[in-house]
């Protein structure tokens, strides 16, 4: 099982598939198992950053049940022996708009993929798949320009994923979860008071997924304008989300990613001296360090498992004749990123002012 790495942003045209492509490639060129999934419904491109003008496989022959196995769609990418790609759908009206059995079935198969890291590549904007796909993941990454829309949608997006994330925290185990897949929140508070106030132990669930979620945020064409006042984004985040954000670098305004694309090619491999290269490059790095970190708490959590398994199992002696129907199993907290009647979920915007230094 590999680290799930997503890639999101709030609007399109901030260069977000230009980063995946790139990010993927580095972390392959530093001895990573990748695969690059472009989960851009509607709208793939990936395919084109690798001069795969018509792969041999995509993500429809999956959903569509041509092929059993995600990893049968996963194509070799010719300039690096450890980068695969799946390449996106979006053909048709069925894939997309992807209904929820289907997407439960990916998702699911996600987590099954024989690889090191897989970088998915969500589609722009605040529609259910973007959020669903986008939370399923280890560590989330948030692509933006210096642009105030651009930053406000950001804000947007980060904000109806955390209500998202929370929601999903009490519709697993809510009585009221019937009533609260249907009510439309605004806020992250306004889930925490009416859900949490009929369960108290949900509250405290969800108030620790939530202080867990911490994107990565990735500024794309920076130029000599005015810059992202990061830690103004910061603070109202925190105020009104509840949630955290850390900047994994910057990435210059640069004409050899046009050039790189138009070669179809990732920037770091057409012109790896180029200044987005080396920005690039330096996110790449810091996004390395989140996996490290990343495998290392999946290693102690499966630790700290398999000893309360045998604790239980020790101090169970019938279980030495059936152990799965012996040992009692707490419920779980349901993934966020699982859609149980999902509200539909309002974008009403703070005050931003201030978000642009």
């Amino acid at each position: 099982m590999g680290t799930l790495i997503s890639v999101a942003s709030g609007k399109g045209g901030v260069g977000k598939s230009v980063v995946s492509a790139n990010l993927a490639l580095a972390l392959a060129k530093g001895g990573r198992q990748v695969i690059l999934v472009d989960l851009d419904v509607g709208g793939a491109d990936a395919h084109i950053m690798f001069g795969e003008l018509n792969p041999s496989a995509t993500l429809t022959d999956f959903l569509n049940k041509r092929v059993g196995r995600l990893d049968e769609v996963a194509i070799p990418v010719l300039i690096h022996p450890n980068l695969r790609l799946i390449a996106g759908t979006g053909d048709t009206l069925a894939t997309a708009n992807m209904a929820y059995a289907r997407k439960k079935r990916l998702m699911k198969q996600f987590r099954d993929l024989a690889t090191d890291i897989v970088v998915l590549d969500i589609g722009a904007g605040t529609n259910l798949h973007a959020l669903d796909f986008f939370l399923m993941a280890d560590i989330h990454l948030a692509v933006a320009t210096p642009e105030p829309t651009s930053v406000l949608d950001l804000y947007r997006f980060i904000k109806l994923a955390a209500i998202r994330r929370v929601l999903a925290c009490f519709l697993a185990r809510s009585p009221m979860s019937e009533i609260l897949s249907n009510r439309d929140f605004t806020s992250v508070e306004e889930v925490m008071e009416i859900a949490g106030a009929a369960d108290a132990e949900g509250r405290d669930a969800a108030a620790t997924v939530l202080q867990s979620f911490r994107p990565g945020l990735i500024i794309n064409r920076v130029s000599d304008s005015p810059q992202v006042n990061v830690l103004y984004l910061r603070k109202i985040l925190h105020q009104y989300v509840g949630g955290d954000l850390t900047l994994l670098g910057e990435i210059p305004d640069d004409p050899a990613v046009s050039q790189a694309v138009r070669k179809f090619l990732p920037v770091i491999e057409a012109a790896p001296e180029s200044p987005a290269a080396k920005g690039l490059l330096a996110v790449s790095a810091a996004v390395e360090q989140l996996v490290s970190a990343s495998a290392d708490k999946s290693k102690t959590e499966v630790k700290q498992s398999e000893k309360k398994q045998t604790r239980v199992l020790l101090s169970n002696p019938t279980c030495s004749q059936d152990p799965q129907t012996s040992i009692p199993l707490k419920p779980a907290v349901q993934s966020p990123s699982i859609e149980p009647k999902p509200p539909g979920c309002t974008n009403s915007a703070q005050n931003t002012s201030g978000l642009v230094a």
